[in-house]
């Protein structure tokens, strides 16, 4: 059984990352929590001199969350006809971030799911996106981000870059693993960097990814870097229409310092596929 958190505003792009959700699991046993996290805005609470005040603000959002992960529910308890598939409300006043942290442990989660409003050129919007500060906060569960315009039908083509610096433990690509068994699909692994020749370790390494994805169609590209790491892993995507780019948290470690851009928050923005970080690990 795996355990999902869907996070949700209730918003288009949230919904549209939890019928992606869903559907990228049809074959698998998931229990999925519905998570809505509120809080009241700074100015809103900063003016009161009781605390009985503050406390019918919060009574309020709390009615309002949980009314509406009621409906949700019931949409997809009635609309979602799956019996290998169950879900939980859980509507909670706090930081978003926060809130995850303790609900990985709490739930066992395998996975976080979220949708993002996409690409935007404001550095302000950019850094103050959920799913960047998801990203960049939560290391120890996969996070799976779904743009809004995104349709998704068939996981065929996997884009996973790699800059063949860390072995990859069994455990780390169990859920991609997982995926992989169900739908089968292409996987291009993607070399993305400025000098190609590999390193004796580098090259143990792509032996170990070869044998890990082994049992399906696996394919093997490089791409010299000719202005982003990140815009050539989208350039990349785009031109092989790919339904997924598969990243780990660690491997924004390698490409900052070559590149000095932070390549997971860069991709998570301006992809208009989706994202699977998977955890960190000492790789």
């Amino acid at each position: 059984m795996k355990n999902i958190l869907l996070l949700t505003d209730f918003s288009e792009n949230a919904w549209n990352a939890i019928f992606m959700a869903t559907k990228l699991h049809t074959d698998l046993e998931c229990k999925f929590y519905l998570l809505n996290t509120y809080e009241p805005k700074t100015q809103n609470v900063a003016g009161f001199k009781s605390s009985s005040r503050a406390g019918v603000v919060y009574k309020s959002l709390s009615e309002a969350s949980q009314a509406e992960l009621a409906k949700a529910k019931e949409y997809l308890d009635t609309n979602h006809k799956n019996s290998k598939h169950s879900f939980e409300v859980l509507s909670v006043a706090g930081d978003l971030v926060e809130t995850i942290e303790q609900l990985v442990s709490r739930y066992d989660l395998d996975a976080i799911v979220m949708g993002t409003k996409g690409s935007t050129a404001a550095k302000e919007i950019f850094m103050g996106s959920n799913a960047v500060k998801v990203l960049k906060k939560v290391k120890n569960c996969a996070i799976l981000v779904v743009p809004e315009a995104f349709n998704f039908q068939k996981l065929q083509l996997v884009v996973f870059p790699t800059e063949y610096a860390h072995f990859y433990p069994k455990n780390v690509l169990c859920p991609l693993l997982q995926l992989f068994r169900q739908w089968k699909p292409q996987i291009n692994v993607f070399h993305v960097a400025q000098e190609f020749k590999l390193s004796e370790l580098q090259q143990a390494n792509k032996e170990v990814l070869k044998k890990r994805f082994g049992d399906y169609p696996t394919s093997f590209h490089r791409v010299e870097i000719r202005t982003t790491v990140a815009e050539a892993i989208r350039q990349f995507t785009e031109e092989q229409k790919a339904d997924m780019i598969v990243l780990t948290n660690h491997s924004h470690g390698f490409f900052e310092g070559l590149t000095q851009e932070p390549v997971v928050k860069k991709v998570s923005f301006r992809t208009q596929v989706p994202l699977l970080v998977l955890p960190d690990f000492d790789g």
